[in-house]
């Protein structure tokens, strides 16, 4: 089953549960727009090099197309439908005003320099220009793409409108236009869910062993704010492997060490984790999964747990903060062993979320400061939490189900609304 393929039946579990009508079903089944880019561009050696992309625009039904742009060797079109329905459901979680959208383009950035880096990015924002714009579809950082990549396409867009257009995405840096709280939002977002969920369940966060798959942006960054709250990180992994420190690890030393040596994997010594004598030990990414903790985050790509693999899960809770980790075949045998899953259409949802305040306030010209954004997102989060877990009471269901049904129903309305069915 292909990612796109698992997205489909999760939308259709849900859809089957309220007895959503079918024309909805079938409107939200299809994405409304599919383009596939192929563009030149010349590398530092002289050579051109011909890069694929993709920007697929789900629906617009709710506002505005929204979604990120990634960079990676295994993009795909099937990938980019399936994130692009995704974001869809997740901006209708958490009841923003906007659509879904994704795009990509096929190539590892790491092979290739800084230069090259914006003359592709300028490239494709020249091929997708058409598509997107502030009231259009508005693109944001996702894997390998961060605000400096945000700056150059929004630098390249309003070259070629000859006006300045910041607003045509978000994530970008706070000195060009950017949202304060941005850079650390999709991880926040996903604590303020984690706290409410074992809030409900009277345990402690000094009690609580955490391990993350992925310690990029949002790995290191959620790493990062639960270990100041006194949670203890014990297991971290990047695409070289994992480090586990069963008495748990720096998450600042960790993040420190990764950015200078590369890797995780080598951040286990005395001189990272002085507290740890010899204790810590290199784990591979399949076994930082398996490892026996009270909390699973997955912060990595899609695909991550599925029906080889999710037997051997001894977590009792997964926060999903990358999209997709879970296949649904894999999530069916999860739900046999009890384990709670906290979905990643409401999981990371506050990266979307505060780039819909960075919309707000590109549009007003006018920037909150960083509180008022945490007090906003948090407040939303909360509230998606709340509907989801009554969903899932009501119709005896998970809450990956209840989070779609959540979705699926406020879209319905709005699809109503708006005379599409």
């Amino acid at each position: 089953m292909t990612f796109f393929e698992n997205t489909l039946k999760l939308i259709e579990r849900a859809a089957e549960i309220v007895k959503l009508d079918k024309n909805v079903l079938n409107v939200l089944s299809k994405p409304q727009r599919i383009v596939e880019v192929n563009f030149p561009v010349k590398l530092d050696n002289g050579s051109i090099e011909i890069f694929t992309g993709y920007r697929v625009q789900h629906s617009d039904a709710a506002g505005p197309f929204k979604g990120g742009i990634r960079y990676h060797q295994d993009v795909s079109m099937d990938e980019v439908k399936a994130l692009a329905s995704l974001m869809t459901m997740k901006c209708a979680v958490v009841e923003l005003p906007l659509g879904g959208a994704k795009g990509g383009i096929t190539f590892d950035p790491s092979k290739y320099s800084k230069n090259e880096l914006e003359r592709i990015t300028r490239a494709f924002v020249i091929m997708i220009e058409p598509l997107i714009g502030p009231d259009k579809d508005v693109p944001a950082p996702d894997v390998n793409t961060d605000e400096h990549v945000m700056a150059w396409i929004a630098d390249e867009f309003s070259k070629l409108h000859e006006e300045s257009v910041k607003g045509v995405v978000t994530g970008k840096p706070v000195m060009y236009g950017g949202s304060k709280g941005r850079f650390d939002a999709t991880s926040r977002g996903g604590t303020f869910i984690l706290h409410e969920v074992l809030g409900d369940g009277g345990r402690k966060p000094q009690d609580t062993t955490v391990a993350i798959q992925g310690y990029g942006n949002v790995g290191g960054n959620i790493a990062n704010l639960l270990a100041a709250e006194g949670f203890k990180v014990v297991a971290v992994s990047d695409s070289h492997g994992g480090l586990y420190c069963p008495h748990g690890l720096d998450a600042l030393a960790t993040m420190e060490c990764k950015v200078k040596e590369g890797s995780v994997t080598e951040c286990g010594g005395s001189q990272y984790q002085p507290s740890q004598g010899d204790s810590c030990r290199e784990v591979s990414n399949e076994e930082l999964l398996e490892l026996d903790c009270d909390v699973l985050i997955l912060a990595a790509l899609e695909n991550q747990i599925t029906a080889d693999n999710a037997d051997k899960i001894k977590s009792k809770l997964i926060l999903e903060m990358a999209n997709g980790p879970i296949t649904a075949e894999a999530d069916e045998i999860l739900a046999k062993k009890n384990i709670t899953i906290i979905p990643d259409i409401l999981a990371n949802a506050g990266g979307v979320t505060v780039s819909y305040f960075e919309m707000v306030q590109n549009k007003q010209d006018y920037y909150w400061e960083a509180d008022e954004i945490e007090e906003k997102l948090k407040k939303i989060m909360v509230n998606a939490w709340k509907k989801v877990k009554a969903t899932s009471e009501k119709y005896s269901t998970s809450y990956r189900l209840a989070a779609f049904i959540v979705a699926l129903e406020r879209l319905k309305e709005i699809l109503i609304l708006r005379g599409t069915v």
